[in-house]
């Protein structure tokens, strides 16, 4: 039997060992928090704090448990005011289909994995209306659409496969009328047609480009016009491989 000052030292060494090996754990293991609406959500961006664990959309991070293990199945997060600010399925740490909510309960993004390759992403204004869609393929954006809050389009950009070269990058003002236009005509010369309009719908600047691939550039090419807002030409310019020709 232990003497009461043997018994005491005992338990203070492993009080302390025990409380050491806690705080190791503890640093090790992300605990479970709330977070404030102001530090999760983003005016431009949205909530993109479960974006990196989702490796289809870039991510390479993982989520650990409470017990310091790789999450597993469904998992869930939230704000401050208890509402539900994220519900996402994991597999080994990995994010494979989620939500976000914003603190009024609107959904602001859903991501989903179609099959191995290929994944989407739906964001949400707070007030429910879609902001962008966005379509991956091999962990890199292949098609996007942004929408201003009226529901016009803002911008629709397209690329062939993993984003080896644009089919179409296009975009546009809010009332709906094209802003600029930009897309492939010749797939096999990788030639593409260039618009950038004004306003009142008038032309502002049109001409072709080429990708060039060794330069990972699209770069003027041939015959460019400039007109002004009332829509008369002020010049043409001759162009070769982006150079000026005089």
């Amino acid at each position: 039997m232990l003497k009461p000052k043997i018994h005491f030292l005992f338990s203070l060494c492993f009080f302390l060992c025990t409380a050491l090996l806690a705080q190791n754990y503890a640093d090790q293991v992300p605990q479970l928090r709330r977070y404030k609406s102001s530090q999760v959500v983003d005016s431009a961006y949205g909530i993109t704090l479960f974006d990196k664990m989702a490796p289809a959309l870039g991510g390479d991070s993982l989520r650990y448990d409470k017990r310091g293990y790789s999450a597993q199945g469904w998992q869930e997060d939230y704000y401050e005011s208890g509402k539900l600010l994220h519900r996402g399925f994991y597999v080994d740490g990995e994010l494979k289909a989620f939500k976000n909510y914003y603190e009024n309960d609107q959904i602001e993004r859903a991501f989903r994995m179609t099959d191995y390759k290929h994944s989407e992403v739906v964001v949400f204004y707070p007030d429910g209306k879609i902001k962008s869609q966005i379509h991956y393929y091999s962990k890199v954006p292949q098609k996007e659409i942004d929408y201003y809050h009226n529901g016009n389009v803002d911008m629709i950009e397209e690329n062939f496969g993993d984003n080896e070269y644009l089919i179409k990058r296009n975009s546009f003002f809010e009332n709906g009328a094209a802003e600029a236009v930009f897309e492939l005509i010749d797939k096999k010369k990788k030639t593409y047609t260039r618009k950038e309009f004004f306003p009142n719908g008038k032309v502002k600047e049109e001409g072709t480009l080429k990708f060039y691939k060794d330069r990972n550039d699209y770069l003027k090419e041939g015959e460019w016009k400039t007109y002004d807002e009332q829509g008369n030409l002020l010049k043409t310019e001759t162009f070769f491989i982006g150079e000026l020709k005089h």
